[in-house]
């Protein structure tokens, strides 16, 4: 797959996220995925496979949510890499606001996501949200 399939991949998932359909990302999501934390904060890690983002990470913290959207600002593509600068808007189970600001690295390889790399406002996180076990 060429660059532009990949960020027309990424810009569907996107316009179906802004809709609040969360599950368009894990949708194409491949087997062997896995999402990074990095740095040095309570969040910082690895989640792999597919099977372990879902019931370790996306689950739990969507379970956090009482409503979750987010939209690509924008969409950045070069061989197998899409960066998205996304924007959320998500109200908690609690009544907190949870307004945040991402900048998503992906990798894509034969048309599904192999890893993504996340960063974001990270005392927002600390603030709002439990991390998952």
């Amino acid at each position: 797959m060429t660059a532009i399939d990949n960020k027309r991949l990424l810009t569907e998932i996107f316009e179906q996220m802004s809709l609040g359909n969360t599950r368009a990302l894990s949708d194409a999501m491949a087997d062997d995925f896995r999402w990074v934390f990095p740095g040095d904060w309570s969040w910082s890690g690895t989640w792999q496979p597919k099977s372990a983002v879902l019931e370790g990470l996306l689950r739990p913290l969507m379970a956090q949510f009482a409503e979750y959207r987010s939209a690509a600002e924008t969409i950045v593509a070069e061989d197998d890499r899409v960066v998205v600068q996304a924007r959320a808007e998500a109200v908690t189970t609690r009544g907190e606001t949870y307004n945040q600001t991402y900048c998503f690295i992906f990798r894509v390889a034969e048309g599904k996501l192999r890893e993504v790399v996340e960063y974001c406002d990270t005392a927002l996180v600390e603030r709002v949200l439990t991390r998952p076990a």
